[in-house]
């Protein structure tokens, strides 16, 4: 199952590529928690945009015969979690993406590549 879900992931990250999605990050938490196998990071510049991603992800793993259990935020512009049992996709605007930080909280995730199509992160300036 878990190589299933591995697509399924990979799928997800494409379809979020697909729609703009900024600074996608797939990562692979099943050794550090048990909440899910991947994790699926996505900036979206705008709630419109959020919206196509969140459209295309749910068509792209409807083809799987998979449906998200729970989702949160649907009318938010900020933050959006799609629960899949094994993934959880998260879509955030990027201020949202910043102030908590979910890569860090998750540090020990391995990142995985997905069709070569990687966005770079974003900088802040910062040093």
């Amino acid at each position: 199952m878990s190589r299933e879900y591995r697509r399924v992931a990979v799928s997800a990250a494409g379809a979020a590529y697909d729609k703009k999605g900024e600074d996608i990050v797939l990562l692979n938490v099943r050794a550090i928690t048990g909440l899910a196998d991947y994790l699926l990071l996505v900036s979206a510049g705008s709630p419109a945009q959020m919206e196509a991603i969140q459209e295309k992800i749910e068509l792209e793993l409807k083809a799987y015969g998979l449906y998200a259990s729970r989702r949160d935020g649907r009318k938010s512009g900020q933050w959006r979690v799609l629960d899949y049992g094994a993934l959880m996709v998260h879509l955030m605007d990027p201020e949202a993406r910043e102030l908590y930080s979910l890569e860090k909280l998750f540090r020990g995730a391995k990142k995985v590549a997905w069709n070569g199509k990687t966005t770079p992160p974003k900088t802040t300036g910062k040093t």
